[in-house]
């Protein structure tokens, strides 16, 4: 299968078709999966519809916002953190174990964070298993590679899921999806077993991630299993086809998985020219269109070096919005006061660009109401 990157009169017809029958879009929020075609709306679509009517009310400075998201260092959150979150001009942050501490600490930490957002913040982890762990008390106690049966992985994401929810963390960048191949990068990282196996178990920690009222993120589409390095140190090219790399996306999406996390490798069966996260071959044309996805798309970190040997971060966050990420994951924390200028000016100058941010934050919003958040 080989899909060219150049799909910008694809782009502008889906954002026309969804601007003039939203109905008729599957799935665009939290339960990113089909919906029903004809009758009443269904849940997710009632979603949307409200997400698209809050965003109507949202300048284009907040709109931009809802569609990064920021980080900071120290354990207390910096003033322009919130001030950030008050103006609407983030959608969230993510966390690291350098913010956190005890129990306590972590619901300190994240009241303070959803008190100035009035409770309308992403907060999001790394919450893997084994020592891929932001919040070191939390489950899941063992990676990914051991956490057993489908059975066993639903039940220890559950009560993974309750302990982050409980100190106010409501996105969990997992599970891994990657289906690791020998020598793979992932493999300490990756479920045990080959694509069949991998899709049960991704399934599994959505579902007991959603049991806990956490939203999971299915990575690093469109599967980072045939890398030998990791893209945040260095770039990496995976050849040959992907069929079989993007079963447990497929199973994540039937789960309705949340979100999902795009890859920063370069997949030349797919696109010869951008790395996952810029292309819209492989998030529009193969997630969104093939693959039926409806739900939030979000960068890995933008600052990894196989995002910077091709480009700067504002750049870089501008070519995955317009190729079809909804959320940009700003790791660095100055990587905002980058980023937010040039894609608010860019919004500015071109309508397309506007109306990728405004159905972006239609979608982050929808999100947000499905988590339970204002």
């Amino acid at each position: 299968m080989h899909l060219s990157s150049d799909t910008s009169a694809r782009r502008r017809l889906a954002a026309l078709c969804s601007a003039a029958a939203l109905s008729l879009v599957a799935g665009l929020v939290v339960g990113g999966g089909s919906e029903q075609k004809e009758g009443r709306p269904t849940e997710a679509q009632e979603q949307r519809h409200q997400a698209q009517r809050v965003v109507r009310r949202l300048d284009l400075r907040q709109q931009v916002g809802q569609v990064l998201v920021s980080s900071f260092d120290g354990t207390v959150p910096p003033d322009y953190i919130r001030r950030r979150l008050q103006a609407g001009e983030t959608a969230g942050v993510i966390l690291f174990a350098r913010n956190g501490g005890s129990a306590a600490h972590w619901r300190d930490l994240t009241r303070s964070l959803q008190e100035p957002a009035r409770g309308g913040a992403l907060v999001m982890v790394d919450q893997e298993g084994g020592p891929v762990r932001t919040v070191a008390f939390a489950g899941p106690e063992a990676g990914q590679p051991f956490q057993g049966p489908p059975s066993a992985v639903r039940r220890l994401a559950r009560d993974a899921g309750a302990q982050l929810r409980s100190v106010g963390i409501n996105v969990d960048l997992a599970p891994v999806a990657d289906v690791a191949r020998p020598g793979s990068v992932m493999s300490s990282r990756a479920f045990a077993g080959d694509e069949q196996a991998v899709a049960a178990r991704t399934m599994a920690s959505v579902l007991g991630f959603r049991d806990a009222g956490v939203a999971a993120t299915a990575k690093h589409f469109p599967g980072l299993g045939g890398a030998s390095v990791n893209t945040d140190e260095a770039s990496a090219t995976i050849s040959g086809s992907v069929r079989s790399d993007l079963v447990p996306f497929r199973a994540a999406i039937e789960a309705k998985v949340p979100l999902v996390m795009l890859s920063h490798a370069l997949y030349p069966a797919l696109d010869a020219g951008r790395i996952a996260s810029q292309s819209s071959g492989i998030a529009t044309a193969l997630l969104r269109d093939d693959l039926g996805y409806g739900g939030a798309i979000v960068t890995d970190s933008i600052e990894a070096q196989a995002v910077l040997q091709r480009s700067d971060v504002a750049t870089a966050a501008e070519r995955s919005l317009e190729a079809g990420a909804d959320l940009v994951l700003m790791t660095g924390s100055g990587s905002w006061n980058e980023v937010f200028p040039r894609l608010l000016a860019r919004a500015r100058d071109s309508q397309e660009l506007r109306e990728r941010v405004g159905e972006s934050a239609a979608r982050v919003l929808a999100l947000k109401r499905e988590l339970g958040l204002r």
